[in-house]
């Protein structure tokens, strides 16, 4: 029963799935509604990508003058959600001990705002284009749709605003608080007679540039979208038959 059960549902498995690709159009991916989803789309990977899968490296060079001249490499690992004050680290203090020292700052508000914003665009533009592809006679033929397309895309173009603007402040007070002259500042050893300090690794924030970058392009891309998802609303809908007839009856008037 099994052996003939399963061929019977894989060929319904196989006429289902025909049926819906079947009703999929395509070429709607060449229009401009299609087509900039699928920028908003494959934007939102690659912005909270960058973001998320970040990771930097700071470091220094603590060299304790003296008879032995006993130099320790300090090296602090970094990264999302850039809790930095969970991150620990070992300070040698020359006398043969090491103390516990934590780097300063939090600042994962603006980067988890905008890692989830990148997720839910990802999302809604992923539900949005299967909309658009399969089920594109209910999106014409329902007011709703298009209007609440509009009014989500609108508060999507905010909050990209909002969310690079923060988090690209947000990675400039991560970068000053990892540079290796910030970690020197914040060792008390450093200070001290008969030491020396030196700055070790410098962070390489090139990903994290990238993220912002990725989330002024999201920005332009929603509130570009805005306009061709207004198209599609009732209001442009009610507004274009009274164009010819505002036409007439200005010719009317010359006349």
């Amino acid at each position: 029963m099994s052996e003939s059960g399963t061929p019977a549902t894989s060929d319904k498995a196989l006429r289902l799935q025909d049926r819906v690709l079947a009703g999929v159009r395509w070429g709607r991916l060449l229009e401009p509604l299609g087509f900039i989803k699928v920028l908003e789309w494959l934007f939102a990977i690659f912005a909270f990508g960058a973001c998320g899968s970040f990771s930097g490296e700071t470091g220094a060079t603590v060299v304790c003058e003296g008879d032995t001249k006993d130099m320790s490499a300090i090296a602090v690992h970094f990264g999302y959600p850039f809790r930095l004050y969970q991150i620990s680290f070992s300070m040698p203090d020359c006398l043969g001990e090491f103390q516990t020292l934590h780097l300063v700052g939090d600042f994962s508000a603006p980067a988890e705002f905008f890692v989830t914003l990148g997720v839910f665009s990802f999302l809604y533009a992923m539900v949005a284009l299967g909309l658009y592809l399969r089920f594109h006679s209910l999106y014409s033929q329902n007011k709703k749709l298009p209007f609440a397309d509009f009014c989500v895309t609108l508060c999507f173009a905010f909050f990209w605003l909002v969310a690079a603007a923060a988090w690209g402040k947000g990675l400039s007070d991560v970068k000053a608080a990892t540079r290796p002259s910030s970690l020197l500042a914040a060792m008390p050893v450093c200070h001290g007679p008969d030491v020396t300090c030196n700055a070790g690794t410098t962070p390489a924030m090139g990903l994290a540039n990238i993220s912002v970058l990725f989330g002024f392009i999201s920005f332009l891309l929603w509130a570009g979208n805005c306009w061709f998802v207004l198209q599609e609303t009732q209001w442009r809908a009610q507004a274009a038959p009274r164009d010819p007839e505002a036409a007439e009856q200005g010719a009317i008037d010359k006349q």
